[in-house]
C-alpha cells in the first residue's frame, strides 16, 4: 500500500506541480505526518523534491525530471480497461478497439466489477464523431449545419476544441468567431459537418477550463422548480428529474425540488409525462407554461 502511495504522490506532482502536504494528505487519506515520511522516503530512493515555505509553499518535483516506466498497478490497469470498454460501446472508432486489445493482452486479471455500457449513445452519431475528433486532432476549422432549441437551422464555421460526452449527450466544444466566445454543439443535431483546410491561429484554454468557465456564465439560466408529487411517483422524480425531497407527508406524498436548464426540453417534457402525479408549486412561469402546454394538447385532441 506504501509503495502504490509513494507511486501516486510522485504522479500527482508531476501533473499537479507544487502541493502542499495538506493537499496531498486530504487526496491520499492519510495524515500530514504520514505525507512528511512519504516524501523522507521519495528523496532517499533519488526522487528530487524540492520543499518550499511560506504562504504559496509545498513539494514540487525539480523541473526536468521525468519516469522512464510510469507503471500502472493491477487495480488501475483493471479501470482503464473498464473505461476503454465502455468507449468502445459508445463509439465504433477502430483505433480505440485496438488500444483495448492491447491493454486486454497485457492485463489479464482483475476485474471492477463496474461495466460502462454507452451502445444508446452511437446509434445516431457514429457517423458524425469521427469527423469531429479528426478536426479537433487536426486543429481544422469545421463547418456544419446546426439546429438550435428553437428549430432554426444555421451554417456554422468553428473552432474545435474538443468532443464532450456530458448530460446525456455528445457536445461538440468549439470556439465560435461569430459569437467571439466558447459554446458547445449537441451532435445529434448537426448535418453535413466538414472539416476545412484553414487551421486554427489561436491556442485554446485546458477543455475543463473552458466548460467550467460555461457553466458560470450559463448558471442565470437554471431555474429551481418546487413540486408536489404523489407518494407513488416519487422514485420516478427522484430518477427522472434528479429532484430532493424537502418535506414528506403522512399519506407518503412529498414537496421536492430540482434544478432545470431553462429553454431545455427533456425535463420539462418529464414533467409533463408525470401528468396529474405531479402538481407544480412554483415558480409561477413554469405552471403558466405547462398550462399552456395542456391547452394545446386538448385543442390538439379536440379536433378529431
Amino acid at each position: 500500500m506504501k509503495v502504490e502511495r509513494l507511486y501516486g504522490i510522485t504522479i500527482y506532482l508531476l501533473n499537479h506541480g507544487r502541493a502542499s502536504a495538506a493537499e496531498l494528505a486530504k487526496y491520499f487519506e492519510v495524515s500530514v505526518r504520514t505525507i512528511q515520511r512519504d516524501i523522507d522516503s521519495l528523496c532517499l530512493v533519488g526522487i528530487p523534491i524540492i520543499a518550499l515555505t511560506g504562504v504559496q509553499g509545498g513539494y514540487e518535483i525539480a523541473e526536468g525530471f521525468k519516469l522512464d516506466k510510469q507503471m500502472a498497478t493491477s487495480d488501475e490497469y483493471a479501470y482503464i480497461l473498464t473505461a476503454l470498454r465502455g468507449l468502445t460501446t459508445a463509439t465504433n472508432n477502430p483505433k480505440i478497439r485496438q488500444a483495448l486489445e492491447k491493454i486486454e493482452n497485457m492485463h489479464q486479471g482483475k476485474e471492477t466489477g463496474v461495466v460502462l455500457d454507452f451502445s444508446v449513445l452511437n446509434e445516431e452519431v457514429n457517423d458524425i464523431l469521427p469527423i469531429l475528433q479528426q478536426a479537433v486532432l487536426s486543429k481544422k476549422i469545421i463547418q456544419f449545419e446546426y439546429t438550435n432549441n428553437q428549430n432554426e437551422c444555421r451554417k456554422h464555421q468553428v473552432e474545435p476544441v474538443a468532443v464532450v460526452y456530458r448530460w446525456y449527450a455528445w457536445y461538440l466544444l468549439a470556439y465560435s468567431r461569430v459569437k467571439e466566445d466558447y459554446r458547445t454543439y449537441k451532435v445529434i443535431r448537426m448535418k453535413q459537418p466538414k472539416v476545412l483546410s484553414e487551421t486554427l491561429t489561436r491556442e485554446h484554454p485546458p477543455v475543463g477550463q473552458i466548460l467550467k468557465e460555461i457553466e458560470e456564465k450559463n448558471s442565470y439560466a437554471t431555474i429551481e422548480v418546487t413540486i408536489y408529487c404523489k407518494a407513488r411517483i416519487k422514485v420516478r422524480a427522484m430518477e427522472y428529474l434528479k429532484s430532493k425531497i424537502i418535506k414528506e407527508y403522512s399519506n407518503g406524498d412529498a414537496l421536492m425540488s430540482f434544478m432545470a436548464v431553462r429553454g431545455e426540453q427533456f425535463w420539462f417534457g418529464t414533467l409533463l409525462s408525470l401528468g396529474d402525479e405531479v402538481e407544480v408549486v412554483e415558480p409561477e412561469e413554469i405552471r403558466k407554461q405547462i398550462i399552456t402546454s395542456a391547452q394545446k394538447i386538448l385543442a390538439l385532441y379536440h379536433k378529431l
